[in-house]
């Protein structure tokens, strides 16, 4: 690797950093530098995950204040992300390296409507309760639970736009603020990407130069992420939200 290619992959993991702690998707910005650089798919796959777990660990960190209070969430979330994200890294080197192609876009596409809606259907779901004198889970229930360990599975064997299914999820099923929602994903973030890098230590190649450049990148880019992110309105973080996920789209229809 050139000193140039080194300062290229560097900042993609800053700018993966900052992204995945905002929103997530930051793999859309890494992936594609290691590639460019003469990484093989496979290996610069689990190259990333395993440099951007630094960053996951700065930027539940930096969302730690959203976290009080949540314990209960944290290991029961955390619980389904772990298994999720194991099931993942075990398909990442079972499947074609094209196995979910064609699905994760819509999956995507789903995720930013219910972001969109979620106000609304929040709210219509608050009066539903009332009229039928029912209370809401506190966790989100089953439900969330089921489609944690989903995501938490595609994040284990790619991870682009997994916070946006992670924040898409949550906002509709909990009655949280969006902040805090944000801190959850983070960690679910961190949970996904270190079972994983775990896992690839014994079983899979990676270039040591790509993990530690992106590591010491995106660990930066965890703290401005939590910077920038928590001073962003439920409005603005929405509409990043979609921005990211519509480049997401993009990216993953075009490659």
């Amino acid at each position: 690797m050139t000193l140039w290619e080194a300062a290229a992959v560097f900042a993609a993991g800053l700018g993966a950093g900052t992204i995945n702690t905002v929103v997530g998707s930051g793999t859309l910005i890494t992936f594609p530098v290691l590639l460019a650089v003469g990484l093989p798919p496979i290996t610069a796959n689990v190259s990333n995950t395993l440099g951007l777990v630094p960053g996951s660990i700065s930027g539940a960190i930096g969302y730690r204040r959203e976290l009080r209070g949540q314990r209960r969430r944290i290991l029961r979330f955390g619980a389904a992300a772990m298994t999720g994200g194991l099931i993942g890294a075990i398909l990442l080197l079972a499947l074609p390296s094209n196995a979910f192609d064609a699905i994760v876009p819509a999956l995507i596409a789903i995720a930013l409507v219910l972001v969109i809606a979620q106000p609304r259907l929040a709210t219509a779901l608050r009066a539903r309760r009332e009229r039928q004198g029912t209370t809401a889970h506190r966790d989100g229930g089953i439900a969330l639970l089921t489609g944690l360990l989903f995501a938490s599975m595609y994040g284990g064997y790619f991870g682009a736009a997994q916070g946006v299914l992670y924040l898409s999820l949550m906002g509709l099923l909990l009655n949280e603020d969006l902040q805090r929602i944000n801190g959850l994903k983070n960690v679910l973030a961190l949970v996904v990407n270190g079972i994983a890098a775990v896992f690839f230590l014994f079983v899979a190649d990676f270039n040591w130069t790509a993990v530690l450049l992106i590591a010491v990148g995106s660990s930066l880019g965890g703290q401005i992420g939590a910077t920038v992110g928590r001073r962003l309105p439920p409005t603005a973080l929405r509409a990043v939200i979609v921005v990211v996920g519509l480049a997401a789209i993009a990216q993953l229809l075009l490659k």
